[in-house]
């Protein structure tokens, strides 16, 4: 069949073809590793699709080709570290690049239509319906994250105004953030035992939450333990921040399909204005009171 392709068409075919044998590597290691039958029955249904697929394009290209196994050994250890539905969505995403190789093939192989519409909507439908415990988890990371985000940032701008010395300012923000963070973790374990949810541990919810808030508090302090000029500091920790945001929503963004631009946008704004109408307020404690460290 290799006849009806240009030489650029059958590599294309091929890339195709490798990403398929790719995919239905990783969604069968997957299965194998999986507890729960749920899971485990979708990622066999996916793999087998995946498997299909493959077959579709050897019979055009007439090749054999085998997983790239540093590729499936990659997007396992993503699912183990970052959760099913960020690892996976990030996987089906390389197929949006061959829509328009598959359009061009809806007439010559009809097939291919049936096979481009499992690729770009039935397998993200499979992949939402996969109970991703790290995913439940998020909720208890955006309470911590946010939380110490918006506080942080804040406090540490307003003292900043106020007291001259970074090693103050720095020490002041640690203690509250860890006193902060106890309190988050409490808090968030008395919610998750008034609203329980079977997925869920109360305790490891409270952990989520209270971990969080403590990793992003010593993000944010850290600028003011190494340097010491207070403007600069203050600028370090607002990059830091930005950086915390941008990760944190580019995770969330795929795992759940949401607008990565407007969530980003929203939570700076959120972050940095509450940062700037502590800065003023910083500003007129030391204007009016005289405080000065």
């Amino acid at each position: 069949m290799t006849q009806e392709f240009s030489a650029a068409d059958l590599q294309k075919a091929l890339r195709q073809q490798q990403n398929e044998i790719n995919d239905f590597a990783i969604y069968s290691v997957l299965a194998t590793l999986q507890q729960q039958d749920k899971n485990k029955k979708i990622f066999e249904k996916i793999a087998r699709e995946e498997q299909q697929h493959y077959k579709f394009w050897r019979g055009i290209t007439q090749r054999e080709l085998a997983p790239q196994n540093w590729l499936v050994m990659w997007y396992v250890l993503l699912v183990k570290l970052l959760g099913t539905s960020f690892a996976l969505k990030s996987l089906e995403k390389k197929e949006c690049g061959a829509e328009a190789f598959y359009k061009e093939l809806f007439e010559l192989y009809p097939q291919a239509k049936a096979i481009y519409h499992q690729e770009v909507h039935h397998e993200l439908e499979l992949i939402d319906m996969l109970q991703d415990k790290k995913l439940l988890y998020t909720g208890a990371i955006v309470l911590g994250m946010n939380d110490a985000l918006v506080e942080l940032t804040g406090t540490l701008s307003g003292i900043a105004l106020a007291f001259d010395n970074t090693l103050v300012v720095g020490a002041t923000g640690l203690i509250m953030g860890i006193a902060a963070s106890l309190s988050m973790a409490g808090s968030a374990y008395l919610e998750s035992k008034e609203n329980p949810l079977q997925e869920i541990s109360a305790l490891s919810y409270s952990g989520y939450t209270g971990v969080s808030y403590l990793v992003t508090t010593a993000v944010l302090v850290m600028p003011f333990f190494v340097l010491d000029a207070m403007a600069a500091a203050l600028a370090l920790m607002f990059a830091l921040a930005l950086v915390a945001i941008v990760l944190y929503t580019f995770y969330i963004s795929v795992a759940k399909g949401l607008s990565f631009t407007q969530r980003v946008l929203q939570m700076a704004s959120i972050t940095f204005g509450v940062a700037l109408i502590s800065f003023f307020i910083g500003y007129a404690v030391k204007y009016f009171l005289g405080v000065e460290v």
